[in-house]
């Protein structure tokens, strides 16, 4: 087996608190952490009862979220007939709580947030039709599809540290209705989220026409919003990130486990870098682009289209900041050739809704104050998410800041 591209799973089995025992292994064809919708299908053909995958317990071999021997926890919602091999003691001991453990990562906080959505699909007059079927969970989110009679709604269950997607739609709602998910339901301080299907794919390796159709959008829904706000205040949900809060923030990370990663001489030149930081925020204000809502992680596959429209998804991340950081995401996702034709359809709106303006020096100069603002990001991540499932950021900040020195070169 190839450890970093096959995935192989063992699920330690539960029902009501009490550990049944091991189902496993068996190899799965899917290779990434989180699609767990086939480790609950080989769960129900062993016991015969439906179950939801809690959490990741570990993981030997593999990396970069796929592959390798992976140990779930899953609860059985119904008790099984069956009789499991026991869990060794030091299973047993994995599934004790745990303070940063997400509440849909346990067994009555996940039949908590499914009887919620149901109860918010029969109020709407689209009552369930069938049994939810969880699609993806790891340690930012969960995934659920509901079926009903009017099409399948969706369930995110998301992080105490994510923004209320709900007050992210409302606020793109509000200037391009089309361009987000119908919300169906929200419960803000749980950060469940309840949303009609948005029909299409996601948008992986998106054509040129579905840049077009989606770039220039989203800027001129920045625009739109950051007119409603003139004075510059992030609109109320959101989470100030303008590039000037940067400076502290990235000065906390230096000192702290990222820092620790980084060699003496990396340490020194990103030390540096914090010291040019005023400076380059200065330049980038120069630019002339507006401070707005950023969506956070604007690649391709958070845009789903049917056809050349796009529908935006996973707000989980935004914030209010400068529209570059949004602009430069795609990067990591396109060939040169439509990383090319993005950037030219990134500054050609934006030199359109902001004459005079300068969106090329500011995908420039944001470069690096993205990758910064990346580590400050995922340090949050890690800092908030308990052990077993650090693996899925480890290192990720180190290696933003690395990122951060490359492009900060280039100016």
């Amino acid at each position: 087996m190839n450890s970093a591209t096959e995935r192989t799973a063992q699920v330690l089995v539960s029902h009501r608190e009490q550990l049944l025992g091991v189902v496993g292994p068996f190899p799965l064809a899917r290779p990434r952490w989180h699609d767990v919708e086939p480790v609950n299908e080989h769960l129900a053909a062993v016991l015969g009862v439906p179950t939801v995958v809690l959490r990741l317990v570990d993981v030997a071999g593999g990396g970069g979220g796929r592959g390798g021997l992976v140990t779930y926890h899953a609860e059985a919602l119904t008790a099984p007939a069956v009789e499991l091999p026991a869990a060794a003691e030091a299973d047993r001991a994995a599934l004790r709580p745990h303070p940063l453990r997400a509440d849909y990562a346990t067994a009555d906080g996940v039949r908590a947030a499914l009887d919620w959505a149901e109860r918010e699909l029969a109020a709407a007059g689209r009552p369930v039709t069938g049994p939810a079927v969880q699609v993806k969970t790891w340690n930012l989110a969960g995934l659920f599809r509901l079926p009903t009679a009017a099409g399948p709604a969706w369930l995110k269950t998301g992080r105490e540290f994510a923004v209320d997607e709900a007050v992210v739609v409302a606020l793109l709602g509000a200037v391009d209705a089309p361009f987000v998910p119908t919300v169906l339901g929200a419960e803000p301080a749980r950060r469940w989220l309840l949303m009609d299907h948005v029909p299409g794919e996601d948008c992986w390796g998106p054509s040129t026409e579905v840049l077009a159709a989606t770039l220039p959008r989203m800027a001129r829904a920045q625009a739109a919003l950051a007119a409603s706000y003139p004075g510059g205040e992030p609109a109320a949900g959101l989470a100030d990130r303008t590039p000037a809060t940067l400076v502290p923030a990235v000065k906390l990370l230096l000192d702290g486990e990222a820092g620790a990663e980084l060699t003496a001489e990396e340490l020194t030149a990103a030390r540096a870098l914090v010291e040019r930081l005023p400076e380059l925020v200065e330049r980038l204000a120069a630019c002339k682009l507006p401070h707005t809502l950023v969506h956070g992680d604007f690649h391709p596959g958070n845009w789903r289209s049917a056809g050349r429209d796009s529908v935006l998804v996973d707000f989980a991340d935004a914030y209010w900041g400068h529209p570059a950081f949004d602009g430069l995401r795609p990067a990591d996702f396109l060939d040169a050739e439509h990383w090319a034709a993005a950037t030219e359809l990134w500054c050609e709106a934006w030199r359109t809704l902001v004459p005079g303006s300068d969106p090329a020096g500011a995908l420039r100069l944001a470069a690096p104050l993205s990758h910064l603002a990346y580590a400050v990001r995922f340090q949050e991540f890690l800092d908030g998410i308990e052990p077993s499932e650090r693996r899925y950021h480890e290192g990720d900040p180190a290696a933003e800041l690395r990122a951060a020195l490359t492009a900060a070169e280039a100016l």
